[in-house]
């Protein structure tokens, strides 16, 4: 485990935060603190801000709080917390409101680099992929009790399989001799699924499969869907927000969930906004930005990021109004 990893796009969070954390008492969530390195460069940046870390990972937090701490234990607050609880844990700090929120989601360096977590296909390990060790299905479970149809949607849903169905069988065929308890054994079983010709290209064909099950196992994109409108809402007028997405499903839930805000509250025919119905959202980013060619080759976990960006810029109407983002 690396526990010096480099951030993703951390010079570019900084240049998006920099407007709304130069004041004295700007507050700014990391909702993914992991091993602190983005929450390290925002207490560095910025001499006045106080850094609220929250993960659902207590190892993470274990070494962001030493790493942290080393640099200005009285700004920062560390939670035991899924982002989705945002809102409750800033109530409980007296915080309803702050600057800014940062998400940088997906897998994180700890849980890729530590072997008994299970989150690697190139290591043989037991079947965990809990983000959060202490409580949840773990992956194996998932294996050895989901049926082929519900194991397919999810193969197919959550990793973009093509070939889902045929994986899905096959673990029901094979858990019938023996329950799956390492993930080495699912590696094969997936490699034999497929057929010859797709195993060919775009890497190890386990991946996918391995990014279905994790997302099954921690809830995330459930999870990302609750915590998009929580993280607006703890926003005051003016605050920004940043996330970074590693996939497609995760870059999408973002734009469909933040884009309402975006629009006004009335018909669009109308030919006067009336007060309180204005957008309460302003994108910073004209679409998903990737990293540079030069990140990507210093940093290989640049290479599948999207960066969003807003910027709040209105308050909550009185009146009651339709739900941006639509059903999650």
């Amino acid at each position: 485990m690396n526990a010096t990893h480099t951030p993703v796009l951390t010079d570019r969070v900084l240049e998006l935060l920099a407007p709304v954390l130069s004041t004295p008492g700007a507050v700014v969530v990391d909702a993914t603190v992991g091993l602190g390195g983005h929450a390290a460069a925002l207490l560095a940046a910025f001499p006045e801000v106080r850094v609220v870390g929250l993960d659902r990972d207590l190892d993470a937090l274990a070494h962001s709080g030493e790493r942290l701490g080393a640099l200005a234990p009285e700004r920062v607050r560390l939670v035991h917390a899924v982002y989705d609880e945002i809102g409750t844990v800033l109530a409980e700090l007296g915080w309803p409101r702050v600057q800014g929120v940062l998400f940088d989601l997906g897998v994180s360096s700890l849980q890729l680099d530590t072997d008994a977590r299970g989150f690697a296909y190139s290591r043989d390990a037991p079947l965990d992929m809990r983000m959060d060790a202490t409580r949840g299905r773990t992956a194996a479970e998932v294996l050895n009790t989901y049926g082929a149809v519900e194991l397919a949607r999810i193969l197919r849903h959550y990793g973009e399989e093509r070939f889902a169905r045929r994986i899905a069988e096959s673990v029901v065929r094979a858990r019938a001799d023996e329950p799956f308890t390492t993930s080495a054994r699912l590696v094969d079983l997936v490699r034999d699924a497929i057929p010859a010709p797709a195993r060919r290209t775009g890497g190890n064909p386990a991946k996918r499969t391995f990014q279905a099950l994790r997302i099954e196992v921690n809830s995330e994109l459930d999870v990302l869907a609750r915590a998009m409108p929580a993280a607006f809402d703890a926003l005051a007028v003016g605050g920004r927000l940043v996330v970074l997405s590693y996939h497609s499903l995760e870059d999408r839930l973002v734009k469909r969930e933040l884009r309402g805000y975006a629009e006004t509250l009335v018909p669009p025919d109308m030919p006067v906004v009336p007060a309180g119905a204005e957008p309460r959202l302003r994108w910073l980013t004209r679409g998903a930005e990737p990293a540079s060619e030069v990140e990507k080759t210093d940093n290989p976990r640049a290479a599948s990021v999207r960066l969003r960006a807003a910027e709040r810029t209105a308050p909550n109407p009185d009146r009651a109004q339709p739900t941006p983002g639509g059903a999650s």
